[in-house]
């Protein structure tokens, strides 16, 4: 174990029981995930499509949920997009899910992960399809999807085990099936991101039935090998058929939350190196994950040291926690808030990328306190700094001052050929500097538009920026306009005391247009008046003219 997570894990066992409050400014870049689960009808839909109004149902439900998991700063939504061989979306390869009707293999009448794409779209998150990769179902649910069951349509590729049926990671067909099954996806959907679940063997496989395969597929490789092997074919086929399409959309997994057991720290039989032969570390190291969503739904000594483990091993990729909220529910342990504040501020002193919530429901509810007391800013999602280069800075930067605020525009920076349009931030201060790096900066994100336009009355310098981002996330160097106000005193004029508060002052020309206004005082401040007439007016509170005078320059 290397030094650092030695000294990070002494810390750790002297951490008060109040972690302090976090100091300093909230990070700019953070996934705020959350897992959506739609098997059992879980967290959506609750609604069963039975007739058109049915459809406008379930659609306002997931509003519902995205304006809510918004309003919490979540900014990534892990959709469960594959239940259990079967899909929320129309293909050409596997049916729709019941959970949508009712009725295995019944459209809806509406595309739900399309419409889930564009309002998420529109709340400024990602949506990455979750597609559960090898569970089948159990014995129940493939009697009930009948010849459309993937066990009855594909045998071959499906192995029965306790009960339940399952995709053979030990079947070299295996692998061009679920390869076809993502490429049909992405191909047809703008979705931020591809998230496989259950990419591993079953739980606890002694007695999995696969000595044939390893017989005949094996190559001399142990069992172990053989089967890690197998699970690492299959990521790293996934990853360049979703890179060979789309090389911006983020690739993600989530493993067991403990990789391996630590020096000082075990596992206790339960990891995903060794129980369900995920060697999830290697795909950081190897380039064929961009993200790992470790489902560390553990407390105490069975969290903290393994976050840390994951987050030395990321080489350079993201890791996001898995964070147990439903732990949180009296039935699953009756965690105390201050455990879920705990992992989140653990997460992010060990610089990970952000941490994932499990499950929406739990997150709107007993989860609400403790995350928003954490997460009570926005923040956006880091980029795939790895995957690409800054795009080229805005050219054309204009920005003009008036007295209600500034108007902003730049010339389109054209994307990579291939690639989505190029987006743009943008940052306004009040100050001479305008610090891009804070989030707290930020007054508008991920914009299609090449211009904006910022409302503000004020007589403070003001100091604006906009950045070009491309679809790695990647942020190019900003376009910055100052605007320092220097007061020019108007001669001639003596301006009274006014009772009470609020008043605000108005230079116009005689034409009526404002030159300048800011807060009441006896020195006007207007910059750099031309010589001609103008027209001085006061306003109180409530927008009421108290004071007009004309004056020459």
């Amino acid at each position: 174990m290397k030094k650092n997570l030695h000294i990070l894990l002494l810390l750790l066992l002297f951490l008060p029981l109040q972690l302090p409050a976090q100091t300093g400014a909230p990070p700019k870049y953070e996934y705020r995930a959350v897992w959506l689960t739609t098997v059992e009808n879980l967290d959506w839909p609750k609604t069963i499509v039975k007739s058109p109004s049915d459809i406008t149902e379930q659609k306002n439900e997931l509003i519902v949920l995205l304006d809510s998991l918004k309003g919490m700063n979540v900014n990534t939504v892990m959709l469960q997009s594959r239940v259990r061989g079967d899909l929320i979306y129309p293909s050409a390869i596997e049916p729709f899910s019941h959970i949508l009707t009712g009725i295995p293999g019944k459209n809806p009448g509406y595309d739900p992960l399309a419409f889930a794409i564009e309002e998420c779209h529109k709340r400024g998150m990602q949506l990455h399809a979750w597609l559960v990769t090898m569970p089948l179902g159990k014995d129940d649910l493939i009697r009930r999807q009948g010849k459309l069951a993937l066990s009855k349509r594909k045998k071959s590729l499906c192995t029965r085990y306790k009960g339940a049926w399952y995709m053979e990671p030990g079947n070299p067909a295996t692998i061009p099936y679920l390869v076809e099954l993502v490429r049909e996806l992405v191909s047809n959907y703008d979705v931020d991101g591809v998230h496989f679940d259950y990419i591993r063997y079953p739980d606890r496989t002694n007695g999995y039935p696969d000595a044939a395969l390893h017989r005949k597929y094996g190559k001399g490789r142990s069992l172990a090998n053989w089967r890690r092997g197998n699970i690492t074919a299959l990521a790293s086929a996934l990853y360049k058929c979703v890179k060979e399409i789309k090389p911006w959309v983020r690739v993600s997994c989530a493993p067991l939350g403990k990789y391996n057991n630590l020096t000082r720290y075990k596992s206790f039989g339960w990891d995903a190196y060794n129980a369900v032969f995920q060697d999830a570390q290697a795909w950081l190291r190897d380039g064929i994950m961009d993200m790992i969503l470790p489902m560390i739904y553990f407390d105490k000594n069975h969290f903290y040291p393994f976050v840390l483990d994951w987050q030395e091993n990321s080489n350079g990729r993201h890791v996001i926690p898995g964070i147990g909220i439903y732990r949180l529910m009296p039935q699953y342990g009756g965690w105390p808030q201050l455990e879920i504040e705990r992992q989140l501020n653990t997460s992010r002193s060990a610089g990970t990328a952000g941490t994932a919530m499990f499950r929406a429901e739990q997150l709107l509810g007993l989860g609400h306190a403790a995350y928003t007391k954490v997460y009570s800013s926005p923040s956006l999602v880091p980029p795939m700094s790895w995957a690409g280069t800054a795009p080229r800075q805005p050219q054309g930067f204009k920005a003009v001052r008036d007295a209600e605020g500034i108007s902003l525009a730049w010339d389109r920076v054209e994307a990579e050929k291939g690639f989505p349009a190029i987006k743009y931030n943008v940052y306004v201060a009040l100050d001479t500097v305008v610090d891009i790096d804070r989030i707290s900066s930020l007054a508008a994100s991920s914009m299609d538009s090449v211009s904006y336009r910022w409302n503000c009355i004020t007589d403070a310098p003001v100091t604006v920026a906009v950045t070009a981002v491309n679809a790695y996330g990647i942020e190019s160097a900003p376009a910055i306009a100052s605007f320092r106000v220097e007061d020019v005193h108007v001669k001639g004029i003596s301006l009274p005391e006014l009772p009470g508060w609020g008043y605000r002052l108005e230079v116009c020309d005689l034409f009526g247009r404002k030159i300048y206004s800011g807060r009441y005082g006896t020195d006007v401040g207007v910059e750099g008046l031309q010589g001609g007439n103008y027209m001085l007016k006061v306003y109180d509170r409530h927008g009421a003219v108290v004071l007009s005078r004309t004056f020459k320059r």
